[in-house]
């Protein structure tokens, strides 16, 4: 395991979600401090709370527009660069994850409160979840950030 994955190991067993825990890792190194990374990936942890896209993909997915992001309103280039490195990351994360969807990486819905019980009694946070912030830092420092 890596440093980076170590240390978004680190942050998601020290109470931070699979997103926030990605993202936080990169944030620096592209000029965002890690208190406002912390609290804009917040709300990503557990596919947006209802189950959809891994938060660990979308922390992944952040990272790509801190590097790549368009923010003039005519770089294209940046914004078709952007796009093209989600998708390499996102599919990336699909072939080694089986998919990129909360839910069925988990093998239950978190959003109900079966799901929910289910995640907590197996220790899935503890296995899953860990392995999937570890694959999507992995990938995101194979493809060179």
């Amino acid at each position: 395991m890596s440093i980076l994955s170590e240390k978004a190991v680190a942050l998601f067993r020290g109470g931070f979600n699979c997103s926030q825990s990605v993202f936080a890792v990169f944030c620096e190194k592209y000029g965002l401090a890690s208190e406002q990374a912390l609290k804009i990936a917040c709300g990503f942890g557990g596919g947006m709370r209802c189950g959809e896209l891994c938060g660990a993909v979308t922390g992944g997915v952040m990272v790509i527009g801190l590097k790549h992001g368009q923010y003039i309103s005519d770089d294209k280039e940046a914004k078709s660069r952007c796009y093209a490195e989600t998708v390499r990351f996102t599919e990336k994360f699909r072939s080694e994850n089986k998919s990129a969807v909360c839910r069925d990486i988990l093998g239950c819905d978190i959003s109900t409160k079966q799901g929910m019980e289910r995640a907590i009694s197996e220790n899935l946070f503890g296995t899953i979840c860990v392995d999937s912030v570890v694959s999507a830092v992995g990938i995101l420092e194979e493809m060179g950030y």
